[in-house]
């Protein structure tokens, strides 16, 4: 049995955050795999599948935090009300 989640991030730095991440589709472990894509300009969709439930916890984390940490470098290199 395949597990999934789902996550999509409405942002308008889209874009920038996708190009974050998006070189670390490849590095996922053998029971998980990761998708990572624009649904359009303003939304960024995450999806990972694993094989069992604590292997979808453990990816879900680090993939969580991999968009977490690229929300808060956009945010230090891009101070809001500047523009990008």
């Amino acid at each position: 049995m395949t597990h999934t989640a789902v996550f999509r991030f409405a942002t308008p730095d889209a874009r920038a955050l996708y190009l974050s991440v998006c070189q670390e589709m490849g590095d996922v472990g053998d029971r998980s795999s990761v998708r990572v894509g624009l649904a359009d300009d303003d939304t960024l969709v995450l999806e990972v599948s694993a094989t069992d439930i604590p292997a979808l916890r453990a990816a879900l984390n680090t993939w969580l935090r991999l968009i977490t940490i690229a929300v808060e470098m956009r945010e230090i290199a891009v101070p809001s009300g500047a523009s990008p």
